[in-house]
Parts: structure tokens; sequence; C-alpha cells
């Protein structure tokens, strides 16, 4: 077994089965099926989420190793990926307890407990209010310049999101980006952690993040600051030397893009 809890759920829990709490826990429910609950609850005036996991079953593991993917069996890999943000020192939340119980991979009991983060707006929800509540112009560079320091960051230490969406990183409401600001990096329970990411999944999380953000309403001076920001080089040099690979982001988050709205894209590279 197991087992991580922080000061506060050492205190609440004391002399008491963490399973059994977890079991008992109640709340607004988001997610209720056969091997997940994700609910939000409150105790003793703070605010918090859980994700329980009661076993994926052989027949998920199987189906995803034979589509050559990472199966997650519980809430271990989402603590996995919580530390490892942390020791990159990029914002993501913070785990209050955690625990796994059982040998069996396919019946494994698993949970992790988050702090609520408060108060926020998605960088989705910022792009699709630009025309009622926009962002000034200092907020909207200092935001591209983070996603792309925080996309570098996870990438050259070998971390792949894998539902890598403008949707899953989350601002503080009312900060003034221009004066720094939090920005938090969520729905960790994919990630992949290795010395080096295939460039299927490379591939994969940049592809994502450009299709979810070709409706922002970014210029090709964003675009090309972001990739300036990311590759830690000269523009020019970079695009000279890498023009394949960002080619293939804009093939991939072109190719998500008519997938989802049986169209082809707008944005600041497309053929008008």
């Amino acid at each position: 077994m197991k087992l991580f809890l922080d000061d506060f759920f050492q205190q609440q829990w004391l002399g008491k089965d963490p399973f059994a709490e977890v079991e008992n826990l109640d709340g607004k429910v988001f997610r209720n099926i056969k091997n997940r609950r994700t609910l939000k609850f409150s105790l003793d005036g703070k605010s918090f989420f859980l994700k329980h996991h009661r076993g994926v079953g052989w027949r998920e593991i199987f189906k995803n190793l034979f589509s050559l993917k990472l199966p997650v069996i519980g809430a271990g890999n989402e603590f996995r990926a919580i530390r490892k943000l942390e020791a990159l020192q990029i914002k993501t939340m913070h785990c209050s307890a955690y625990g796994e119980r059982g040998f069996n991979p396919a019946a494994r009991d698993s949970f992790i407990i988050t702090e609520d983060i408060g108060e926020h707006r998605s960088l989705e929800e910022i792009a699709a209010e630009r025309s009622t509540n926009p962002v000034s112009r200092a907020q909207k560079v200092a935001l591209i310049k983070r996603v792309a320091s925080v996309s570098r960051t996870l990438h050259d230490n070998g971390v792949n999101h894998r539902d890598y969406y403008l949707c899953h990183f989350l601002m503080q409401a009312n900060a003034a980006a221009e004066n720094g600001f939090d920005l938090y990096l969520i729905d960790l329970h994919r990630v992949g952690i290795r010395k080096k990411i295939p460039s299927r999944y490379l591939f994969k999380d940049m592809g994502g993040l450009w299709f979810s953000a070709m409706d922002a309403g970014l210029s090709k001076a964003d675009c090309l600051r972001f990739i300036a920001e990311y590759a830690r080089r000269d523009l020019r040099s970079e695009l000279e030397c890498n023009a394949a690979f960002w080619q293939k982001i804009n093939q991939t988050g072109e190719k998500l893009y008519k997938k989802e709205y049986n169209r082809p894209p707008r944005h600041a590279f497309s053929k008008r």
C-alpha cells in the first residue's frame, strides 16, 4: 500500500482508514462511472477535488497496450505527474492526499485529493471572451510567453501531457498578467514521463495545443513569438532549421480541427 497525507489530512484522518474515509466523501459529482468517481467536496471550511479509481479491468489495459498507448490504471500517475511538475517549478494542483492499494493492476484501488485552485478562468475561456472581455496587449504577450515556456520545460524534461489544450491552463481570476501571475496546468492523469519524448507524443501535445488555439484570434506575430520562446533561439534560425517540425505541428492541429468541426480552420497561417 502507498499513502501520502499532507498535514491537514493527517489531522483530519488521524487514527482512521483513509480508504474508508474516501468512500464516505460526498459533494458535487462531476463523474461517476463503474471504475472512477470525481467530485468536489468541502472539509473543515476548505474545498477539494477527489478522483477515486476502482480499477480499470484487464480489458481496458490490453486495449491500450494493443493501441501502443500507456494505460492509466489509477491515481498514481497523476500523483507522480504533480510531483514532477513541482520539481520543474510549474504551477499545478496541490496534492493533499494520495493512496493506492492492491497488487492486481486491473483492480487496484486508488485515490488522489487536490486542493481547489479557487476562482479562475481557463485560457480557452479567456480566448472565447476576447471580444467582450479582452485582455490587454501586455497580458496577451505574457500569456503566450508563459505557455511557450511551460511547454518547453515539460518537453525538455521528458514530460508529455497527452491532453494538452488551452482549457487545461488556468489563470486565477482578476490576475494582472503583465504584473506577474500564476498559470496552473491541470488534468495530469494521463501524463507521460520519460527520458525523451517519442516524436508522436510530442506532436500530439503541440498539435493539440495549436488546435485549441486556432480560434483564439492569434496573429502571425503572436504565433512567431510563441515559436521563438519555445525554441529559445533566433526566430529566423529556428524556422530555417526546424521548418519541418513546425509544419508537422500545424498539420496535426489542422487535422484535429477538421475532425472536430468538419471544416478547415481559419487561422493566421491558413490559406484563405
